[in-house]
């Protein structure tokens, strides 16, 4: 069974880099605000939003602060996505039943 496990994990590695180097790297703007974005972003598509913080703030430990990313990644993590989850499992459980 690990053997799969591990294949999805590093499908999943190697997806989630490529996206946030080439997707959100360049729409949020290619400076330091976007390069915490892009940990936030790592996390969260790798675990959730405490992982999200947790790579910003390794690196804002280590290069600086950074307000936006530390206002954006909560708040679409935290909120924005368990609203949708929310219209989401209404509309599969009214689809399903």
């Amino acid at each position: 069974m690990a053997g799969p496990l591990v294949i999805i994990l590093a499908a999943q590695t190697v997806v989630m880099l490529a996206y946030v180097a080439l997707v959100t790297f360049r729409v949020m703007g290619r400076d330091y605000d976007a390069a915490v974005l892009c940990a936030g972003n790592c996390g969260f598509g790798m675990g959730a939003t405490p992982t999200a913080v947790a790579n910003m703030q390794a690196i804002t430990n280590q290069y600086g602060p950074s307000h936006k990313a530390f206002l954006i990644v909560p708040m679409v993590g935290a909120f924005f996505i368990d609203l949708l989850n929310a219209v989401f499992l209404q509309t599969f459980i009214k689809f399903l039943g």
